[in-house]
């Protein structure tokens, strides 16, 4: 009868050690490792300067970022970018996994998604000048709506006279809508292609670039104690037309 050493040789024989595997996994950079414990240990997206801090001296953060993000593109989990940080997602489609039966979609009004994209692509801008641009009165539910899904918040308060509050985009909204900054948004161009705007458009007719600075502009003051409530505790306006909110 074989010795028990014997018989583990023959299984070694039958299925020999993949060296390959190995020297891939040797071969492999130790900051792509920490990297990964870094993304899988953080609740929240990280920046790349907050892991560069904790990266070893002379590890090229961004390049390594690179390199795992490439790793992850097959995997069902992936590495993303969202509002210029880093986190690891369930891959895009296989999101479905996540999704509980009992969740229920809430449908934005049209006027809710007119506002949206005035203040994405118009932002700083203030309820008056949202008004402007979509030619009726903004009702105060609309706003709410939208700063209720944290896609807005108010920024500051325009230097003019009544002080109005302005409004911007989050980067919950960069989540939300997959975009990595602001300028990733659809141009002229690509709004026209997809059949959002009239290929018959006025002459000088343009789409503004928006901006990812967070920075107050000249013209803003900074928001006082309080001023996040202002809004909801406002007067409700007049509806708009066709009773839309």
């Amino acid at each position: 009868m074989a010795s028990l050493a014997e018989k583990r040789m023959e299984d070694a024989e039958d299925h020999p050690i993949d060296q390959n595997q190995n020297t891939d996994q040797a071969a492999r950079p130790e900051e792509l490792r920490l990297l990964e414990a870094l993304l899988f240990a953080s609740a929240e997206p990280i920046d790349q300067a907050t892991l560069a801090k904790r990266m070893p001296d002379g590890v090229d953060v961004k390049a390594a970022l690179a390199q795992l993000q490439a790793e992850y593109a097959p995997r069902g989990v992936n590495l993303v970018r969202v509002a210029n940080k880093w986190t690891f997602r369930t891959a895009g489609d296989l999101s479905w996994l996540m999704t509980r039966e009992s969740t229920e979609t809430r449908r934005l009004s049209r006027a809710a998604i007119e506002v949206l994209a005035i203040i994405a692509y118009h932002q700083p801008v203030t309820r008056a000048e949202i008004e402007e641009i979509r030619g009726v009165v903004t009702s105060k539910g609309t706003l709410d709506v939208l700063l209720e899904t944290g896609w807005i918040r108010p920024r500051g308060r325009r230097k003019t006279p009544g002080r109005p509050l302005t409004f911007g985009t989050t980067e919950a909204f960069l989540s939300q809508f997959s975009l990595e900054a602001l300028s990733d948004l659809p141009g002229l161009e690509e709004l026209k292609g997809t059949g959002l705007l009239d290929s018959r458009l006025p002459s000088g007719f343009s789409v503004p670039t928006p901006s990812d600075d967070v920075a107050l502009r000249e013209d803003e003051d900074p928001l006082e104690a309080g001023d996040n409530l202002e809004l909801l505790l406002a007067p409700a306006a007049e509806p708009e037309e066709g009773g839309g909110s």
